[in-house]
């Protein structure tokens, strides 16, 4: 992500929090807890089709 898309998602999630930084990083605190959900998920699946340990950085 270069500089300016980040200072414009940055700025994006700030507004859409009505400027309320502390809501801003709660909610994006939120979003990283539910994506590191789904990549535990993920990795519970692949260990159902018989993917070792080794490979763990194939899915991350």
């Amino acid at each position: 992500m270069s500089f300016r898309s980040s200072e414009a998602a940055i700025d994006e999630i700030v507004a859409s929090c009505n400027g309320d930084l502390r809501g801003a990083l709660k909610a994006l605190l939120l979003v990283n807890e539910h994506l590191e959900a789904e990549i535990a998920q993920l990795y519970a699946a692949a260990a159902q089709y018989g993917l070792s340990e080794r490979n763990r950085n194939a899915l991350h």
